[in-house]
């Protein structure tokens, strides 16, 4: 890999209540400690921070814009992402002003990274249609790249009202990219390829090294829609918790994830998350990127050798963790994680 390789945290800002002690931290609060984070992560120079958008009790975000324009003047290098944009119930040209917002706040450090969700909350609180959800992302994902490319936009669509010849501000001088997140769907792959936009691959089951052929087919796709090969970026995130000792890390981690798993599960049909498939999750070929730094810099190299890529974020908290957990998570992953990665990639 000729470029050097970033690394970053993305965050869900959970609020789940923990089943032991029956403690919830307020959402005013974990919006306070987001922004702690992202600051901390700034100061220990991880290179990007992505923030996601929910509409649920247990997620306390739900306007990622406003949490990273608050962290935009309190940092000075990192990358201030959504993790993601539910584009297809949001309105694309709210979106690229928010963002090209940030960008005049961070002095270009804004990056839109959009999905079309795997939690679907939105889609009627804005009063949108469920079976249009391809559709709606495909138009929307459009008009937000012709925002960013245009001053005057013009737009004719299905979904969303049309616009004739109407000024979009404020213009930012600074790059603002747009990445697609992908959960493992070859036509949002596609998707992404075509249009040349960054790739983020949340890899949340399995060996991740199983997503190679969706990495090789966006290099194959992205090449032969014309782009530059040197402006293509993939990128990862994976669940994980860091600890100097291993085995703790191991006993610490199962009872934050296990609720939060098992509670989704619930949602979507899935059998409980057992110990069994934790344990599965951690082994050196899951998922799963727990324990003490030697070990997850290992899979983190593992991963990054197989998919070549070029950020890995990891994702922190899954379930009920306490703050000061996370803040030593990212602090671990920083400052040790990192390091070991990079020299074994230099070497």
């Amino acid at each position: 890999m000729n470029k050097r390789m970033q690394f970053g945290i993305t965050t869900f800002a959970e609020t789940m209540t923990n089943p032991k002690t029956g403690h919830r931290v307020d959402q005013d609060n974990r919006i306070r400690q987001v922004v702690d984070e992202i600051v901390l992560a700034d100061a220990l120079g991880l290179e990007f921070f992505g923030v996601g958008e929910h509409h649920r009790e247990d997620f306390a975000v739900s306007a990622p814009a406003i949490v990273l324009a608050a962290a935009s003047t309190q940092t000075k290098s990192i990358t201030l992402s959504s993790a993601v944009s539910v584009l297809s119930s949001d309105d694309p040209i709210r979106v690229y002003q928010q963002f090209a917002t940030i960008n005049a706040l961070s002095k270009g450090r804004a990056e839109i990274m959009v999905g079309r969700g795997s939690f679907i909350e939105s889609f009627p609180l804005f009063g949108y249609d469920l079976k249009h959800y391809d559709d709606l992302f495909e138009e929307k994902l459009d008009l937000l790249i012709n925002a960013r490319d245009h001053a005057v936009v013009t737009h004719r669509g299905t979904h969303r009202p049309s616009i004739n010849a109407r000024g979009v501000y404020p213009r930012t001088k600074y790059a603002l990219p747009i990445s697609v997140a992908v959960g493992g769907t070859p036509a949002s792959v596609e998707r992404a390829a075509t249009r040349g936009l960054p790739l983020f691959l949340a890899i949340i089951g399995g060996d991740p090294l199983r997503f190679k052929p969706l990495v090789d087919l966006y290099k194959k796709r992205y090449i032969a829609a014309g782009h530059p090969k040197a402006s293509m970026q993939i990128s990862v995130h994976v669940h994980g918790y860091v600890d100097l000792d291993h085995k703790k890390a191991v006993e610490d981690y199962f009872p934050s994830i296990e609720p939060a798993m098992t509670a989704i599960g619930k949602e979507r049909g899935w059998g409980p998350y057992t110990e069994t498939t934790y344990h599965q999750a951690i082994a050196p070929d899951g998922s799963l990127f727990v324990g003490s730094p030697d070990r997850v810099a290992e899979k983190a190299l593992r991963l990054v050798k197989g998919l070549e890529i070029d950020r890995l974020a990891l994702h922190v908290p899954v379930g009920p963790m306490p703050h000061g957990d996370v803040m030593r998570t990212i602090r671990l992953f920083a400052t040790e994680v990192k390091p070991r990665v990079l020299k074994a990639l230099e070497a």
